[in-house]
């Protein structure tokens, strides 16, 4: 028999003399592995005599767990070494600037409106803009809106109290009254900060916020649209649509978008139109550009000449078009989102997940970011 004290000592030494976890696990299957030193001599108890069994069993078990006491304290010991090591390797440097916090998001309904006005630009359209309180001569009246018409009522129009003259002003139903304020540019004084104003050819956008009351998935009392108008002389149903074609191939990306134009009525055009698009509504989900379905997503057709002529245009000289787009809902058609109402609930989870960053790349169909 193996003298265990002189066996225990050199196993003790090599344990604490181990650099790394690599020869410290050398030791370990050299004393305890299948074939090591001290397995075999647990294995040999079988071999002894009851004697030599009682007098040598409780040596080899002391000194098999005198060993692995010694090997599990010098492998924490070196993993916590290793640990202390690795800390002080990669510290944070507290000295050094940290990394720029993204302060704000630029909001869907503004990224989309700025992708419009760039589309329209490029066209050659300017920009117009108007008071979000009107009176019912531009809200209506120049309109060619009929004196009872629905659109008049209350449970379409946000109306006002009257004024010392007796007038109900009201919050504009759409964008349309810009455009009359800019055909009667000659006929009356603007305020300065109404742009571009002129005689014709005219050819201009309009966008901002309007208001009706109406709210569920996909109205909201107060929403945006973008308004375009065109007066020249010649003007037909063909340029309206080329326009809007090239807008809508422009705006959603992609020369696949298929569209069709069906007759309609609006009060301040004649003939009247609205215009749908190809779709796919699939999967939860609107693809513009494939499948069989239809989406309709604007409204327009040739000036009325009773509109004409109420903003002191000669409708045998000056002819033009119109249409409307609402800007929100193309915002979530083109970059999928669920609900209207979500873009005016003030909730920063939904900003964050949805808004747009004002530094990105700038987007190669819009130029803009």
């Amino acid at each position: 028999m193996t003298d265990l004290s002189q066996l225990q000592a050199g196993l003790l030494s090599r344990i604490e003399a181990a650099q790394d976890i690599a020869a410290l696990e050398a030791v370990r299957v050299e004393a305890l592995g299948k074939s090591g030193s001290i397995s075999e001599m647990l294995k040999g108890l079988g071999k002894m005599s009851p004697d030599e069994r009682r007098e040598q069993g409780p040596k080899i078990n002391g000194l098999r767990d005198a060993v692995a006491t010694a090997i599990a304290d010098k492998k924490a010991a070196l993993e916590a070494a290793e640990l202390d090591a690795k800390l002080a390797a990669e510290r944070v440097d507290l000295t050094l600037p940290p990394s720029p916090e993204r302060r704000g998001r630029v909001h869907p309904t503004m990224q989309v409106m700025d992708e419009m006005i760039a589309v329209f630009a490029d066209m050659g359209f300017a920009l117009a803009e108007g008071p979000d309180i009107e009176d019912d001569f531009h809200n209506f009246t120049a309109l060619n809106f009929p004196p009872k018409h629905p659109a008049r009522e209350m449970h379409d129009t946000f109306w006002l109290r009257e004024d010392q003259t007796g007038e109900r002003k009201l919050l504009r139903t759409h964008t349309s009254p810009v455009q009359v304020r800019v055909m009667r540019q000659g006929n009356e004084k603007l305020p300065a900060w109404i742009a571009n104003g002129q005689e014709p050819p005219i050819r201009v956008i309009v966008p901002g916020r309007v208001y009706r009351s109406d709210s569920d998935a996909t109205h909201t009392p107060m929403f945006h649209q973008l308004e375009g108008l065109v007066i020249d002389r010649n003007i037909h149903m063909g340029h309206l649509k080329w326009t809007l074609d090239a807008f809508t191939r422009r705006f959603f990306e992609t020369d696949a978008v298929v569209t069709r134009f069906r007759p309609h009525h609006f009060p301040f055009t004649e003939p009247s139109c609205e215009m749908d698009v190809q779709c796919d509504r699939s999967g939860g989900s609107v693809k513009i550009g494939q499948g069989s379905d239809w989406l309709e997503i604007l409204g327009g057709g040739m000036v009325h000449p009773n509109v004409l002529r109420n903003c002191g245009l000669d409708p045998d000289e000056w002819q033009g078009f119109a249409f409307g787009l609402g800007v929100d809902r193309l915002g979530m058609l083109k970059y999928g989102m669920p609900d209207l109402r979500d873009m005016f609930g003030s909730d920063v989870r939904w900003l964050e997940h949805w808004g747009f960053s004002a530094f990105q790349a700038p987007n190669p169909a819009t130029g803009l970011s």
